[in-house]
């Protein structure tokens, strides 16, 4: 059974920075995409940033310039830099892979960053 493990959120003032984590394990045999999604109170979940196995990045505007997405196919993992952290940027974020060829979606259990003034 794959299993989904995040880290890395928390609390920080605007402006600084925080690198979210998540490792998968179990069995594992073609990760095609693995991405970033983030949900606010009273908002849908939307699309971060998400990366290809061939390393091909796509980024939301909103967060296009401050935030990276990166990948450790050794280890299974995926990551998210974010950079000049607004208010805005609040929110529960989820890690999410596409695998196998019919892209089958699992989740992470999201982990809360809170940017505060």
């Amino acid at each position: 059974q794959l299993q989904l493990v995040e880290s890395g959120g928390g609390l920080v003032q605007a402006g600084g920075s925080l690198r979210l984590s998540c490792a998968a394990s179990g069995s594992i045999f073609s990760i095609n995409v693995m991405g970033w999604y983030r949900q606010a109170p009273g908002k849908q979940r939307e699309l971060v940033a998400s990366i290809t196995r061939g390393g091909i990045t796509s980024y939301d505007d909103s967060v296009k310039g401050r935030f990276t997405i990166s990948r450790d196919n050794a280890k299974n993992a995926v990551y998210l830099q974010m950079n000049s952290l607004k208010l805005e940027d609040t929110a529960v974020y989820y890690c999410n892979l596409k695998i196998g060829s019919a892209y089958r979606n699992y989740w992470g259990q999201g982990t809360q960053v809170t940017v505060s003034s």
